[in-house]
């Protein structure tokens, strides 16, 4: 079978101000592209002053402080149109794009784009490690967490919580994903479909649990944004 993780793909994340990707903004953020056998060909980094401050708890996380992100960061319109052209051109050429959680990074540069008025792709094709890994072994107790899922599958993983470390390990998650269960060996057009539907899934699943103790809980189901 013609599958995904024979060709191309990048991966992509975001470090943020914040855990609501509607109102979050960009920190900093990473794109790899990596060749069919996992050797990277291309390499970005953006550091961008969000033009609010950082929370400390978000700066704890990902290292960089509002003071940090005034001195060496670019204005978060410069980098969101660089960010947009490199995965538009990823995008049209068909390479999938990565993404651990892609609701939340790709929700945030959405709504980043439109909160600066700068255009974006559309994100298509997007592969998330977090919703195949769910589907391909759904009875799996315990955390799905990038970190998490690097332990479980012996993926090395140093950085946690920075844009480029989580790009990397993101591809090499993915990698071993596809290796391990052939239900995800498909192209990257007929897995994002796949995911869409899967995504929803396991939200109205994650929601119907947490209704027996909150019958208000709402899950979010749409994937890979909640805003394109």
């Amino acid at each position: 079978m013609d599958s995904w993780h024979h060709h191309p793909r990048a991966a992509f994340d975001l470090e943020t101000t914040g855990r609501d990707p509607l109102r979050a903004r960009i920190v900093t953020a990473s794109i790899l592209l990596a060749d069919a056998h996992g050797v990277v060909l291309e390499q970005h980094e953006w550091i961008a002053d969000p033009g609010v401050e950082i929370p400390a708890e978000a700066a704890a996380i990902h290292g960089v402080s509002t003071d940090r992100a005034r001195s060496e960061g670019q204005p978060v319109e410069q980098v969101i149109r660089e960010v947009a052209a490199v995965l538009g051109r990823l995008f049209a050429a068909g390479v999938p794009v990565l993404a651990f959680n892609a609701r939340y990074d790709f929700t945030v540069f959405a709504s980043e784009g439109a909160r600066h008025a700068v255009p974006v792709p559309h994100p298509f094709p997007v592969l998330d490690p977090y919703i195949m890994d769910k589907q391909a072994d759904r009875f799996r107790r315990g955390k799905r967490t990038l970190t998490a899922m690097c332990e479980h599958y012996g993926v090395a993983f140093e950085n946690a919580h920075t844009s480029a470390a989580d790009v990397l390990a993101t591809l090499q998650v993915a990698a071993v994903l596809a290796e391990r269960f052939q239900q995800l060996n498909h192209s990257a057009e007929a897995l994002h479909a796949s995911q869409v539907v899967w995504a929803a899934r396991q939200a109205a699943s994650f929601q119907e649990y947490l209704r027996r103790e909150d019958p208000a809980a709402v899950v979010e189901g749409r994937w890979p944004a909640i805003a394109s």
